[in-house]
C-alpha cells in the first residue's frame, strides 16, 4: 500500500505524512487535489515532506502561511525538519537536535 501525505492548503510547499514512508511513491491528498511525489528517504508519520524544490533562504509554507525558511536547498520528496529548515518565530529552533528535538544550547545536569 502506498504511503499518504496531506497538503493542508493549496499554497503549501510541504505536506504532512499520514503514514511512515519508505523511499518511493507517496500519494498526496488534500488541498490542490490528488498528486504523487517520490520520497527520497524513509520519513516518519507526522513529519513534513517537500512537495517542490525549495531554495536555501526561501519560505517553508504550511497552512498557507510561512512557518520558516530553508537553511539549505531542499529537493522534492525530501524530509523537511530541523536539519534543513529554521523557524521564523523561534531563533532557538536552529539549536535543536535534528533527530530528538532536544536543545543543544543548554546543558542539563
Amino acid at each position: 500500500m502506498m504511503a499518504k501525505a496531506f497538503r493542508i492548503h493549496p499554497d503549501d510547499n510541504v505536506a504532512v505524512l499520514l503514514d511512515d514512508c519508505a523511499p518511493g511513491p507517496v500519494a498526496v491528498l488534500g488541498a490542490g487535489g490528488m498528486a504523487e511525489i517520490c520520497a527520497t528517504a524513509a520519513i516518519k508519520s507526522g513529519h513534513k515532506v517537500a512537495l517542490v524544490g525549495i531554495e536555501a533562504g526561501r519560505p517553508i509554507v504550511k497552512y498557507g502561511q510561512r512557518i520558516g525558511h530553508a537553511t539549505q536547498p531542499i529537493e522534492p520528496g525530501q524530509w523537511v525538519h530541523l536539519h534543513n529548515c529554521a523557524s521564523d518565530y523561534d531563533e532557538r529552533s536552529a539549536t535543536l537536535d535534528g533527530q530528538t528535538g532536544a536543545p543543544t544550547d543548554t546543558r542539563y545536569e
